[in-house]
């Protein structure tokens, strides 16, 4: 990988012309990514910056290594939105970042006009990077929990609620 940043990149972009993509593909071709692995790379660079390992984040979200592992690294993909939003809190990304990788991953961003998502774009925005907690958060205003194993629990407890 080459060492310019995304800013010198943008620079010289700023007065190319058609007929200059290809030299510019040529000369940077060292500093290119990927754009099937656009959501891994972008993932992986904001949790160097927080200095947070692959290993932390996978506990953190309560993924297995070996599962997480497949999805950052897009060697599998995943149809859960939650799943993203699991590792993006468990990365300790801000809202932009947050929305970011879901966009990268093909997913719908956080919504406001979404109560469940209101719910978690006000924990991030908090700093509640904690999954229990979010899930209190939404289990207070009655909506799905992010966790499966939160899930499982409110599910066993309406079932044991006479009717």
């Amino acid at each position: 990988m080459g060492d310019k940043s995304t800013y010198e990149l943008n620079k010289i972009l700023e007065n190319a012309k058609p007929k200059d993509i290809r030299s510019y593909l040529a000369e940077n071709k060292e500093d290119m990514k990927n754009s099937e692995k656009a959501f891994y790379y972008f993932f992986k660079d904001t949790l160097d910056k927080k200095r947070i390992s692959l290993k932390e984040l996978y506990i953190s979200a309560g993924v297995s290594e070996s599962y997480g592992g497949k999805i950052v690294r897009m060697e599998r993909h995943t149809k859960n939105r939650d799943l993203i939003i699991r590792l993006c809190l468990a990365g300790h990304f801000n809202l932009i970042e947050t929305n970011r990788a879901l966009e990268l991953y093909k997913m719908s961003p956080l919504y406001p006009r979404f109560t469940r998502d209101a719910c978690i774009i006000i924990a991030i925005n908090n700093r509640k990077y904690d999954i229990s907690e979010v899930d209190d958060i939404l289990a207070e205003q009655r909506e799905k929990p992010l966790s499966r194993e939160r899930e499982a629990v409110l599910l066993t407890q309406c079932s044991k609620i006479p009717l």
